[in-house]
């Protein structure tokens, strides 16, 4: 039993600092606790503590990034961990109400079309989708409400239908693929080919990682829905 976190990625802590923290300078570790990142690894295992998990996952510090085939099997995971999980954090960094807003805010969140950051991005995507249980925090790590009971707010943010929101998606009735393609839409990555691995785990497929590739990555993605699917709303996308 695990838990996992969500969240926008800022200035955070590395696999290879985290794994030689103990070992680094005062001066450097110093460093590091400063980082917002690195409050969010001690306030999401607080929580995670609380909760009597024994485990939590960070991606951004649970990842090696300087291994190329670990980054590659964690991209194609990724769906599957956050699914496995039995709660997932989300951490909503620039929201400091007790609430999730209900109408867009272009003076509040005016970077992201309205909303908080973390609907705009590419990656957390599939973390709003995969989990069965997701809490969500604001700023300051006040729980302002679960999936389950936020249902409707998050599908009139996402345009993702309630009944995906509360069961994933089904292998026996998912919603076709321009449909899942039109909630990715709006949503931005770092790198332009993160647009297409953020999607590999809510279409069922795998693929190498060949960053450098750019839209090629895309068209390689829209190659294996097609071997792997009969749907051919693909086509206008």
């Amino acid at each position: 039993k695990y838990a996992i976190l969500s969240h926008r990625w800022g200035t955070e802590v590395s696999y290879k600092e985290m794994t030689r923290f103990t070992k680094m300078s005062v001066q450097d570790r110093e460093e590091v606790r400063k980082r917002d990142g690195y409050r969010k690894i001690i306030k999401s295992c607080e929580q995670a503590k609380k909760d009597g998990f024994r485990w939590l996952w960070v991606d951004t510090c649970c990842i090696d990034k300087r291994s190329s085939s670990e980054l590659s099997e964690v991209i194609n995971s990724m769906y599957r961990w956050y699914r496995n999980s039995k709660r997932c954090y989300v951490y909503l960094h620039d929201v400091e109400d007790l609430m999730l807003p209900t109408e867009q805010n272009f003076s509040r969140f005016g970077g992201s079309n309205g909303w908080p950051e973390w609907f705009s991005r590419g990656w957390t995507l599939q973390e709003l989708i995969a989990p069965r249980k997701i809490e969500f925090f604001n700023c300051n790590w006040v729980s302002i409400g679960t999936k389950q009971d936020l249902t409707s707010t998050l599908e009139g943010i996402t345009r993702i239908p309630e009944n995906v929101l509360r069961e994933g998606l089904d292998p026996y009735s998912r919603p076709s693929v321009a449909q899942v393609m039109s909630w990715a839409a709006d949503r931005h990555t770092a790198r332009v080919e993160d647009r297409a691995y953020s999607l590999l785990g809510l279409f069922g497929v795998n693929m190498p990682m060949l960053y450098g590739e750019g839209l090629k990555a895309f068209r390689r993605l829209q190659l294996e829905i097609i071997r792997v699917s009969s749907d051919h709303s693909i086509f206008a996308w």
